[in-house]
């Protein structure tokens, strides 16, 4: 498996420990599936179909960082429209 940042957190939060596995089969568009794997790198669709999952499975970084912050500006920032 490459060693995507997405993985690699999914990993670190054992959610690749489980020796259970469970068969997912879906269709996709075809050109959905192509620029993925162009895009990630990944070429076996198992491998991808992991590298999705465990992107689902985070938590948003941006969502966490809003939460944190209560989603206000810093000292002299502000919003012009």
């Amino acid at each position: 498996m490459n060693a995507v940042p997405e993985v690699l957190r999914a990993r670190q939060a054992c959610l690749l420990d489980d020796e259970r596995t469970e068969h997912l089969s879906f269709r996709a568009p075809k050109a959905l599936i192509e620029a993925a794997k162009r895009e990630s790198g990944i070429q076996s669709p198992t491998e991808l179909g992991i590298l999705v999952l465990a992107t689902l499975a985070q938590p948003d970084p941006v969502a966490s960082f809003l939460k944190r912050t209560h989603a206000s500006l810093g000292p002299g920032q502000k919003l012009d429209f």
